[in-house]
């Protein structure tokens, strides 16, 4: 009976020797796999923020300066948006930050926009979405030039009423047969630029979260 049960003891331990090796490699294994991932997710927010203001035109680290606001009509979020200020020598260059246009074709359609200090468009890059292949995924830079259109342009270039897809009466392309994907770009667009005209500051010289609400 005594050796049965030290063959029995000896098996319990080996398994729990085996469980605490195995929950202490899947612990290992999973805080390493988390720190690439996050790496790899800082990397890419590094190049898309760079593609919308090259790194020769800064001299600061946009991931380590930054402040968060709360704008759901501008930003297309219920959730605090983090805002990248970019700046040389101190002095302002541009933000990027993130809006989501929710009212694409098969979903909502998440975008990088790079807005200078003078209130120009750095650029527009679009990170994420659902759109209909070889129709509605032209909004992309790898795809068409269409997304290109936006570069320069301001509150002034075009007027308010031209803010709008050609079919609409405004000066942007529309796609041939999707026409509901670029008119909700160009419409989360011109929401991004309206509230930078109306909180430019508050975007660059914030240094604590603030929230406020699209004016």
């Amino acid at each position: 009976m005594s050796g049965m049960l030290r063959k029995t003891g000896s098996a319990a331990l080996v398994l729990g020797l085996f469980a605490l090796t195995g929950t202490g490699l899947v612990a290992i294994v999973h805080g390493t796999t988390a720190e690439r991932i996050a790496d790899n997710e800082r990397k890419a927010l590094l190049h898309g923020i760079h593609a919308l203001v090259p790194p020769a035109e800064i001299d600061n680290d946009p991931l380590a300066d930054t402040v968060e606001l709360t704008a759901p009509e501008a930003f297309g979020s219920e959730q605090p948006v983090t805002v990248y200020r970019a700046r040389k020598g101190g002095r302002e260059i541009a933000v990027v930050f993130t809006v989501v246009a929710p009212d694409g074709y098969s979903g909502a359609i998440r975008m990088l926009v790079g807005i200078r200090a003078d209130g120009r468009l750095a650029g527009v890059r679009v990170v994420a979405h659902r759109e209909t292949p070889g129709l509605g995924d032209k909004i992309e830079a790898r795809k068409s030039d269409w997304i290109r259109d936006f570069d320069n342009r301001s509150l002034r270039d075009p007027k308010a009423d031209g803010w709008a897809v050609k079919k609409d009466g405004g000066v942007f392309d529309q796609f041939t047969g999707a026409t509901i994907t670029p008119r909700a770009v160009v419409a989360a667009v011109h929401r991004a630029l309206r509230y930078y005209a109306s909180h430019r500051e508050a975007m660059f010289l914030v240094a604590q979260r603030e929230e406020s609400t699209d004016g």
